[in-house]
């Protein structure tokens, strides 16, 4: 208890640390789309790793890749990419009532699917937390099951974050299945840590 109290008295001194407001409500749809933003730059450094490693093991041909799969019926590594795009760039724009940018999936290439990357970040990066304003009460239309919609926070919670995270992890899997030397902290990638002295 004497622990929680310490604690508790300096949480308004670490939220200014953070730059937040610490009496003001959590806006999660506006953090979820900033999160996928990062993992989708994580996943460009796995494509480095991949690129590298296809260079070093014999010199063979990087794109050859994007063809592979965990599984006979599962995607291809090119496919999940995609996919965790589709799955990014959606979430932000049904949540924000936006158009989001439209991919036909022709993808072949390292350079291409990279591409696909960049512009996808660099679209979810034009983002503010005042675009995802009152965005749980949102009712989204939902095109993979016609007739039916969601509410916003059922959509980005149950749908669209776990199938985002669900790409994500597959083309992890495909690239350290193959070979390419990843680990924890490549999926992860940097946090934005603070000095303990600091703030407490």
């Amino acid at each position: 208890m004497k622990t929680i109290r310490h604690v508790g008295r300096h949480l308004p001194k670490l939220a200014r640390a953070l730059n937040l407001c610490y009496h003001c409500p959590v806006n999660h749809p506006f953090l979820a789309v900033q999160q996928m933003n990062k993992m989708l730059g994580n996943m460009e450094g796995w494509l480095d790793k991949a690129t590298t490693f296809a260079k070093e093991k014999n010199g063979f041909d990087a794109n050859v890749l994007l063809t592979l799969r965990l599984a006979p019926d599962q995607y291809e590594l090119v496919k999940q990419i995609q996919s965790a795009c589709d799955s990014a760039k959606f979430a932000a724009a049904r949540l924000s009532r936006k158009e989001p940018p439209k991919h036909p999936d022709t993808e072949t290439t390292m350079e291409q699917i990279r591409a696909r990357i960049a512009e996808v970040r660099k679209y979810l990066s034009g983002f503010k937390e005042s675009d995802f304003a009152n965005a749980d009460d949102v009712i989204v239309p939902l095109p993979w099951m016609p007739g039916k919609a969601a509410k916003g926070s059922v959509y980005l919670h149950e749908m669209s974050s776990t199938n985002f995270y669900f790409h994500l992890v597959h083309t992890y899997a495909i690239l350290r299945n193959a070979g390419v030397n990843l680990g924890k902290m490549d999926f992860m990638g940097q946090s934005p840590l603070l000095d303990a002295k600091d703030v407490l």
